[in-house]
C-alpha cells in the first residue's frame, strides 16, 4: 500500500479513507451478531414451541389429591391441547404450583400457594384469590400476577419485567435484586424491601420497613405511608407531574388508587453513591457505609 499524507486522507470519503488504511482486508470468521428480520412476516413475540391457546376455551384442575408436579403437568398438557383459560382449584397451599410457563395464558388459582409459586413465568396472565408464600413470582420476565390477599417475604425476587401485584400486605426482602417490571403492594413492606434494585418500579401504598432501598444501584421506589428507615445510598427525590401521573394510572389499572390521590407519595432513587465504591480512600468509605 502506498504511503498516504495526512491531506490525501482528508480528500478521502470516510469509506475510502477505511479501505485506504487496510481496515476491511481482513476477513472475519466466526459467528455473526447481526440478526435479519422479515419485514412481511407476521408479529411473533412468543417463544417457537409455545402452544397456541385460545383464551375463550377453559377448564378446571383439581388439585386436591394431587401433587405439585402433577398439577405443572397438567397445565402443560392442557396448554398443548389448546386451552387458554385454566382454573386450578383447591391448591390447598401446594409449592412450586404454575412454575415455567412460557406462553400466554390466563391462569386462576382459586385458593393460597406454598412457596416458590409462579417462578420463571414469561408471558401468563395470573390471578390468585387467596394468600402466597414465599418467593412468588421470583426470576418473572412478563406477563401480570395478581395477589388478592397478602404475600410472604421476598416477594418478586429478581423480577424482570410485568406487573406483580398484591392487594394485602407483603413481608420482608421485597422486589430483592430486581431488575425490570413493577410491583404494586397495596398495604405494608417488611425490612430491606428493594434491597439490590437495579431496575424497575416499587409501589408501596402502606408503611415500609427499615432499610429501604439498602445498596439499590438503579430504579425507583414510591411509598404512600412511613418509611422506618432508608438503607445505605437510599435517598429521597422530588415527586414529579410525571410520576404522579404514572402512580395515578398504574394503580387505577389494578383498582387500587387511593381516595386522597397521590400527592402524599415519598419517592426514593439510588444515591449513586456506591458506583464507585471500590475506588474510594477508606475514610471516604465510611461516610456511605
Amino acid at each position: 500500500m502506498a504511503s498516504l499524507t495526512d491531506d490525501d486522507l482528508q480528500k478521502m470519503t470516510q469509506d475510502e479513507r477505511v479501505k485506504a488504511l487496510g481496515m476491511t482486508s481482513e476477513q472475519l470468521t466466526g459467528r455473526s451478531m447481526f440478526m435479519e428480520f422479515d419485514a412481511g412476516a407476521s408479529e411473533r413475540f412468543l417463544y417457537p414451541w409455545a402452544p397456541e391457546v385460545d383464551f375463550n376455551k377453559r377448564t378446571e384442575i383439581d388439585s386436591d389429591q394431587m401433587t405439585s408436579t402433577d398439577v405443572n403437568a397438567e397445565i402443560k398438557k392442557l396448554m398443548g391441547e389448546g386451552y387458554g383459560t385454566i382454573v386450578v382449584k383447591n391448591p390447598r397451599g401446594k409449592h412450586s404450583l404454575a412454575v415455567g410457563i412460557l406462553s400466554k395464558l390466563n391462569l386462576i388459582i382459586e385458593g393460597s400457594t406454598g412457596y416458590f409459586g409462579l417462578g420463571l413465568i414469561d408471558g401468563p396472565n395470573v390471578r390468585i384469590t387467596g394468600r402466597v408464600g414465599w418467593s412468588c413470582a421470583e426470576n418473572m420476565m412478563s406477563g401480570t400476577v395478581l395477589i388478592e390477599k397478602n404475600a410472604g417475604s421476598t416477594f418478586g425476587a429478581a423480577i424482570r419485567g410485568g406487573d406483580l401485584v398484591c392487594r394485602g400486605s407483603v413481608g420482608s426482602r421485597t422486589g430483592i435484586d430486581m431488575k425490570g417490571g413493577t410491583i404494586l403492594v397495596g398495604g405494608d413492606t417488611g425490612a430491606l424491601s428493594g434491597f439490590m434494585m437495579q431496575r424497575g418500579r416499587m409501589v408501596v401504598c402502606g408503611n415500609a420497613g427499615k432499610n429501604l432501598g439498602d445498596s439499590m444501584y438503579d430504579g425507583t421506589i414510591y411509598v404512600g405511608g412511613e418509611i422506618k428507615s432508608l438503607g445505605v445510598d437510599a435517598v429521597r427525590a422530588d415527586l414529579t407531574e410525571l410520576d404522579k401521573s404514572w402512580l395515578m394510572r398504574k394503580l387505577t389499572q389494578y383498582g387500587m388508587a387511593p381516595k386522597n390521590g397521590v400527592d402524599h407519595f415519598k419517592k426514593i432513587v439510588a444515591g449513586k453513591m456506591l458506583w464507585n465504591y471500590d475506588n474510594l480512600e477508606p475514610a471516604e468509605k465510611k461516610l456511605i457505609l
